[in-house]
């Protein structure tokens, strides 16, 4: 499933949205000229499961680097689509949530769902030696808001079937429901899989990002949406 568009627009002009989709696509191109050295720079900004655990040589347990890379690690992607997705799901369904949080608040909910999703993640996995990044974790506490706040949002969705490409609009509480269902199945059919090469989707990440933003935004005082 494919998001295209949503049904609520936003009353205020969501800056941090723009200002967070110009910024990953800018270091997005950035890692695009590191050639050789992109993957010491992924290692060095990346969250590695294992250096947490000390289960990495000594050398690069240093925690005034591990702790920073909670949050460098969210502006880094792996590839074209993998960047393309996720600013997609943030400016479909960030605009509304930054609207109704206000720009500070949902700062704090996207870095801290951005945290939380990695820590979740690493817990699940701790002997990973593949550095986590991307902006899915941050993006998924995004997400967990939206379903809080808007449930009965309509989204346009485009479902790719084998010889037609589908249009239908499901209710928001639909569209982030099967889309959580889906991380939580895939997460649990993960457990245990250790991955030493390679890439793959850190699951857990998502649903602990889903997770957080449905708590951080039930606490939160909402900012009263003008008519």
């Amino acid at each position: 499933m494919i998001p295209i568009r949503d049904t609520i627009p936003a009353r205020h002009t969501a800056y941090l949205v723009r200002g967070l989709v110009i910024l990953n696509i800018g270091v997005f191109v950035w890692e695009f000229f590191q050639g050789p050295h992109l993957t010491r720079w992924i290692f060095r900004l990346g969250v590695t499961p294992s250096a947490w655990t000390l289960t990495m040589p000594a050398d690069v347990l240093e925690w005034p680097r591990l702790a920073p890379t909670l949050f460098t690690s969210q502006f880094l992607h792996g590839g074209f689509l993998h960047v393309a997705s996720n600013m997609l799901y943030l400016w479909i369904f960030g605009d509304n949530v930054e609207d109704r949080l206000g720009h500070g608040r949902f700062l704090f909910l996207y870095l801290g769902s951005g945290a939380v999703a990695a820590l979740t993640q690493l817990a699940v996995n701790p002997a990973s030696a593949i550095p986590m990044i991307g902006a899915s974790g941050a993006i998924a506490g995004v997400l967990g808001a939206y379903f809080l706040l808007f449930p009965f949002s309509r989204i346009t969705t485009l479902i790719p079937l084998i010889f037609v490409w589908e249009f239908v609009e499901l209710p928001a509480f639909a569209f982030l429901g099967l889309w959580f269902l889906l991380q939580w199945v895939q997460g649990v059919a993960a457990v245990g899989v250790v991955t030493d090469v390679g890439g793959g989707i850190a699951w857990w990440a998502h649903v602990g990002g889903f997770v957080s933003g449905l708590i951080l935004t039930s606490r939160v005082r909402l900012r009263r949406p003008s008519f």
